[in-house]
Formats: C-alpha cells, structure tokens, sequence
C-alpha cells in the first residue's frame, strides 16, 4: 500500500464511522510504535510519526540524554534518532489492518460514549436487528445501536433482564427504549463477558422511567410541567401504578392523563403492550395518598403510624380481595408506590387495629368462607400464604411460630 493509500484509507474509513481523522491517524502513529519497537528490536522506546499531507512515516528511537532521576531512576530527556526501515510502508500495511479495526473499534465506542452518556434517562426509537437467547440489538440510527438485555438471572447472575416476560420481539420491529447505561470504554472497572464485543449502549423495557417518558410524549401537560409524576411501581409486562399532581388548581392531573375516553393512557398501554396502568392522585395527607393508591378498591379508613411507617387500611368485606389483588399485587404495587408499609383488613374483623410491628395484612379472626383451612399468614406485600393449616392450629408448619404470638 502507497503512503499516500494509507492517508486515503484512513481518511474514507474516519468519514465512514464518523471519527476525527486525525485521531485515528494519531493513535496509529501510537500502535506502530509498538510495533516497531518490536521488529526493529530497539533498546529505548520509539515514536512514529505519518505525514498528514503526504502519508510518509518515519521511526525514531528515544535515546535518552544525561544522567536519570536519582529518585525515579527515569530520564527526562531523549534524543529522537532516526531508524526508518526502507522498507517502512510495507511494514505498517502488514500490520495496520488490525491496527486500524482495534483503532476505529475503540474510537467508534468512545465517539459513541461522548454522545450518548450525557443521554442516560432519555427514551428513543429503534429498530430491532438481531436477537439472542440472551439480548437483542436495537439499531438507533446508522452507525448506533444499542443491547436490550435478557439474560437468565439464574445462569447469569451478574447480568440484566431489561426486557419484560410478555414481550418478544421480531426483525425490523420498531421499539421505544429508555437508555439506562452507556458503557465507559476508557473506564477501570471490571469488564463484563465480551464486552468489547457488545453494543456501548444499553436499553430497557422494564425501568419505571419508561413509563414517565411516555406519558411526557402523550400528555402535554406532563411535559409543560402543569403536571408532575410523584412516583411509580412497575411490575413490567404486569401491572403499573403512576401517581400524580396538578400545579394548576382547576386542572384534574388524573383526568389529564388518562385523555378523552382513555386515549392517552391507552396509547401508553399500547406501548406496553397492554401492561395495565392505574393513574392515582397523589396527595400530601398519607392516609388519602394510601387510600387513592389501592384503587381500584374502595377503602373505608385508613389508620397512620407515623412513627413506624406503617399504614392500616379497613376495606369493606366484599373489597378485600380487589385490595389485596391477585397474589397480593395491588397491595403490593400500593405500597411501593407510597412508600408505606400497608395492613389491609377487612371491615367485618376490624376490632382492633393492627400493632405496628405485626406482619399481617388481615385479622388473626379471618374466617372468610373461601379461605376457610388455609394459613393466616399474610405478608407485608399483600400476598396470602396458600398452605392449608396444620390440625387444630391457624398457621401452616412454615408459619407454626405465629401461633405463640
């Protein structure tokens, strides 16, 4: 390859993956020291310089002048003597090739980090290329793509699952993605398996923020800031909960956000591919906060401790199960969202309210037909333990402690 070839290749391959030429000329002039240093057998460490006009290269050995540092035992000055091999071009192609993949591999990362990471938080549209068992690659524009992972927490625990259990995508399909991390090529921390390999940015489909992004497209107010999202529980593919407030005091922010007959929130749904999402007010007093937040359940009083958190919410006997929700979901859901502990106990067992310190959800007194022998046991999360109860106890073997209590 002629000289001026090289400058040529270098400059078309610089436009093509939109990296500064003279970057990329740099940080070969850095590799081919190396790698002169290496065939030339030199004693001192070399330089290599390439013409930016004409494309000549030229090597010089360091060899260092005076007497080194006493404490370091380093020299501070060199003499650049000129060891140019004649047959300098032919060297530098034979090695340039894997020279210049690492060189523009690299770069292209570190253009991608500069653009990319002052975005972390921003949702984007892209189109699904490839997939794996374990991730599938989201082209953002030309030359950018992005890895939404999904690895088996199990077999890889140190990886992520960023894509919802609902969802599985085809070629060419268009996602919306929310960018959760750029990878810092240049940074000192442990590397993950084939990371050089993988895309620097990494998407998701299960972060809350996902859904915050959504609603800013579909709702102006939520973008103009008349409205704000306090807080959202997500259970991704599932269930969601988003509660918000007005800044104007005639503007009802659930309204706002569901639409006229639901079309702004339902094209959110649509883009969670029919995830359910419950708009709640929020509201500065905990006990009507917790109350909105077990929508869609109808809730007779809600008691506050305020001094442990905790929340006792008395529903009537025929809201229990929609309270507590399918395995305890809208409870569960509930309490992430207010960020209070919730007891939810039905009208007909209310005697006493529950002690700030106790673990269960309904009165130790349930006798509710249809979970007649099974355990009394009810954690924090809302969710009912299924086992049938030991004979003459109220709790199962796993629970059998409680019966002291």
């Amino acid at each position: 390859m002629a000289t001026s070839e090289l400058i040529e290749a270098l400059q078309a391959l610089a436009h093509e993956r939109k990296i500064d030429e003279f970057y990329l000329i740099e940080r070969l002039e850095q590799s081919l020291a190396k790698s002169y240093e290496r065939i030339l057998d030199l004693e001192w460490d070399a330089r290599v310089t390439i013409d930016r006009q004409t494309g000549h290269i030229y090597v010089y050995e360091l060899v260092p002048v005076g007497e080194p540092d006493e404490e370091t035992g380093e020299y501070s000055e060199f003499e650049e003597r000129d060891v140019t091999p004649a047959d300098v071009s032919r060297i530098a192609a034979q090695n340039a090739k894997g020279v210049i993949a690492s060189i523009v591999r690299e770069a292209g990362r570190q253009s991608i980090y500069e653009e990319f990471s002052g975005r972390v938080g921003d949702l984007v549209t892209g189109t699904v290329l490839q997939g794996t068992p374990d991730f599938t690659i989201i082209k953002i524009r030309d030359g950018v793509e992005a890895e939404l992972p999904h690895y088996d927490q199990k077999r890889n625990p140190n990886e992520r699952n960023e894509r919802p259990s609902n969802e599985h995508y085809r070629h060419n399909q268009r996602l919306k993605v929310l960018i959760i991390e750029v990878r810092d090529p240049n940074s000192d921390a442990p590397k993950m398996r084939g990371e050089q390999a993988r895309p620097a940015i990494v998407v998701s489909r299960t972060h809350p923020d996902l859904i915050r992004r959504l609603f800013e497209i579909e709702v102006p107010e939520i973008y103009d800031g008349m409205v704000e999202i306090k807080s959202i529980a997500r259970e991704p593919g599932a269930r969601s909960k988003i509660a918000v407030s007005s800044r104007e005091a005639n503007l009802d922010p659930v309204g706002a956000c569901v639409g006229p007959k639901g079309s702004r929130v339902r094209m959110v749904v649509e883009e969670l591919r029919n995830e359910r999402v419950d708009v709640i007010q929020w509201h500065e007093d905990p006990g009507t906060y917790v109350a909105n937040a077990l929508s869609p359940a109808k809730v007779t009083n809600v008691i506050i401790d305020e001094d442990n958190h905790y929340a006792t919410v008395i529903v009537p006997d025929d809201q229990l199960s929609l309270a507590i929700g399918k395995e305890g979901q809208n409870a569960r859901l509930a309490a992430r969202l207010t960020g209070w502990h919730i007891d939810i106990k039905s009208a007909s067992f209310a005697g006493e309210p529950l002690s700030a310190g106790d673990n269960m959800l309904i009165d130790e007194d349930v006798e509710a037909d249809d979970e007649a022998g099974l355990c009394a046991y009810v954690s924090e999360d809302g969710a009912r333990c299924r086992n049938h109860a030991r004979p003459g106890s109220r709790y199962c073997g796993v629970h059998a402690d409680l019966d002291g209590e």
